[in-house]
């Protein structure tokens, strides 16, 4: 998968992942970075349960994406609201 794919699938995991969590984004860069950290985190823990990867730019790669964005989304919220 290429850079693009990348960020376009941040920009579409970390946007969703945003609305669920607090509703509002976070500013389209941080939706991207957190979209992107989240693909790796949610495709690394598919992978570790057995259920796949992110593979592309389509509806299973997106869902676990978004899925691994809350996930980074929520530990990023839990940390810089302690800070």
């Amino acid at each position: 998968m290429g850079i693009l794919s990348w960020i376009i699938l941040g920009l579409i995991a970390g946007f969703i992942a945003s609305k669920i969590v607090n509703k509002t984004g976070s500013g389209m860069m941080m939706d991207i970075a957190l979209g992107v950290i989240g693909a790796i985190v949610g495709g690394f823990l598919a992978s570790f349960l057995g259920i796949g990867g992110v593979t592309g730019v389509n509806i299973g790669s997106i869902i676990i994406a978004v899925i691994g964005a809350v996930v980074v989304l929520l530990v990023y919220r839990a940390v810089t609201s302690r800070a």
